[in-house]
């Protein structure tokens, strides 16, 4: 049993962590937002906070403003030749350096103290799931995953189930098409493949009609069924005579159906209306600008990380509020709050700080796995998961996945999104690790190759990619040509 020291301090964390909660919400926020959009949340924090003052922007160093913000902030807390008495433990009361510390230790000394705490009720599962899921949803990842989720949130899913609908929403592209199947899922989750199943039953009744479809010709039969239309003639040219309809052989499909060809027209043109990529409609405007958050440069055979730290206000604690506060001029009441303000307007730099030492890290990371793809380019692009540099990095997987959403990285092969380097792959025979983009890559490449009077079909582009050392179902290189866009072997002949 522990003794009352222990109860008391950890009552004074909890205390002090559950007030920081609003503030996690803000380093999240700041962790997950690309440079060009951190401008607009910490100008929204200068209106809000009068200690804050901004710096003119120069072109320093991660380094160099950190060494900046010391001095700036050497007499922070208003220590110096006129401190006031009062005031002499001042700096310890600032201190923001274990704030950071404190909440990651919350969950084992919670667990710990409701473990020896006699008499109380224990931290069950459930309660660890509730505080997880808390802190996994301070900051979404797209806007189409918390539109889903909070859908999903007004079912009455069970808790298998709702697992399995996290890891279905997870799976969608940009198009909100899936990219794993309900087994895919249930293999890694460890769920029953039925439970999975009526989750994606569930995921495909919501809105916007379309999503959790497995390929285009499904989602735009949900769309016709989402308007009680899943009967007409549209969704029977859809369900039984796609490829037809992609050619556009009117005749043929009024023929097979046994309609009229200006009926087989009108249903045509209600499919037209129908929407091929229903999650688009939630990710980013495609048109704006693209920022690259970070620059990877070779130099003199050395991989050179600039951040780009153009867009980033540099702050400091003005120096006015240290002054009121160290001449005692102050009455409680406005030093308690000029002192909450400070310590908020501390976090706030800490933060935007952390976030760039954070994407540094793991750019370096980065390199550190995929060197060959920075010199040699995208065939040359390796299996890579979250977990490795989280592992690599010292940090949670989630954090993980924050830093890098919606940022980009520049290389000397062009602009990537930096999720484009983490991707699942295969073992070559020669034991070498190939990514799925690099295989893509590797398909692109022999379909423009190919003879177009006999084009290579799906099976024959395995036997070239066994060739190389790589063993690959038919069916998996059937699903990477239609990403990459190329029609099947019959539609590529070219008779002249």
């Amino acid at each position: 049993m522990a003794g009352p020291g222990f109860s008391q301090d950890l009552r004074q964390r909890q205390t002090q962590s559950l007030v920081l909660a609003p503030q996690l919400r803000q380093s999240l926020k700041i962790l997950q937002v690309a440079a060009l959009d951190l401008r607009s949340v910490i100008q929204e924090e200068l209106q809000n906070n009068p200690t804050l003052e901004e710096l003119p922007m120069e072109g320093t160093s991660l380094e160099q403003q950190s060494e900046e913000r010391e001095r700036d902030n050497l007499n922070r807390d208003g220590e110096g030749p006129n401190e006031a008495p009062s005031q002499s433990n001042e700096r310890e009361q600032m201190d923001f350096s274990k704030e950071f510390e404190i909440l990651t230790k919350l969950d084992e000394d919670w667990r710990d103290y409701m473990s020896n705490a006699g008499g109380a009720q224990p931290f069950t599962a459930d309660d660890a799931e509730k505080r997880q899921h808390f802190f996994d949803s301070l900051v979404t990842e797209t806007s189409l995953q918390e539109h889903l989720m909070r859908q999903a949130e007004m079912t009455d899913l069970s808790k298998p189930a709702m697992l399995a609908m996290q890891h279905l929403v997870g799976s969608l592209d940009d198009r909100g098409f899936l990219t794993q199947t309900a087994s895919d899922v249930a293999l890694q989750t460890g769920l029953a493949l039925d439970i999975v199943q009526d989750a994606l039953k569930t995921l495909k009744a919501f809105e916007p009609a379309g999503i959790g479809a497995k390929d285009l010709g499904e989602c735009l039969v949900l769309q016709l069924q989402a308007k009680n239309r899943g009967d007409s003639l549209a969704a029977r040219i859809v369900r039984d005579h796609f490829a037809l309809l992609t050619r556009r052989r009117i005749p043929e499909i009024a023929r097979k159906i046994g309609a009229h060809m200006d009926d087989v027209q009108e249903a045509i043109e209600e499919i037209g209306t129908l929407d091929p990529a229903p999650g688009r409609r939630f990710a980013d405007d495609n048109n704006r600008v693209v920022v690259p958050d970070v620059t990877v440069e070779e130099d003199r055979g050395e991989w050179k990380i600039i951040l780009n730290s153009d867009y980033i206000p540099r702050l400091r604690i003005s120096n006015t509020y240290k002054e009121m506060i160290a001449k005692g001029a102050l009455s409680k009441d406005e030093r308690d709050y000029v002192r909450e303000r400070m310590r908020s307007g501390k976090f706030l730099i800490n933060s935007i700080e952390q976030r760039q030492q954070t994407i540094e890290r793991i750019t370096r990371e980065i390199i550190k796995v995929q060197e060959e793809f920075f010199r040699e380019g995208v065939s040359r692009l390796k299996p890579l998961t979250m977990t490795q540099i989280a592992d690599a990095v010292g940090v949670h997987e989630t954090t993980v996945s924050r830093a890098i959403a919606n940022k980009f990285i520049k290389t000397p092969h062009g602009v990537f999104e930096f999720k484009f380097f983490f991707t699942p792959g295969y073992q070559a025979d020669s034991g070498e690790s190939v990514s799925n983009t690099s295989v893509k890559e590797m398909i692109d490449e022999l379909v423009s190759l190919e003879d177009k009077s006999h084009p290579l079909s799906d099976q024959e582009i395995v036997a070239k990619l066994q060739e190389k050392g790589i063993n690959i179902a038919r069916r998996t290189v059937a699903k990477y040509r239609e990403e990459l866009g190329l029609l099947p072997s019959n539609l590529r002949r070219d008779y002249t």
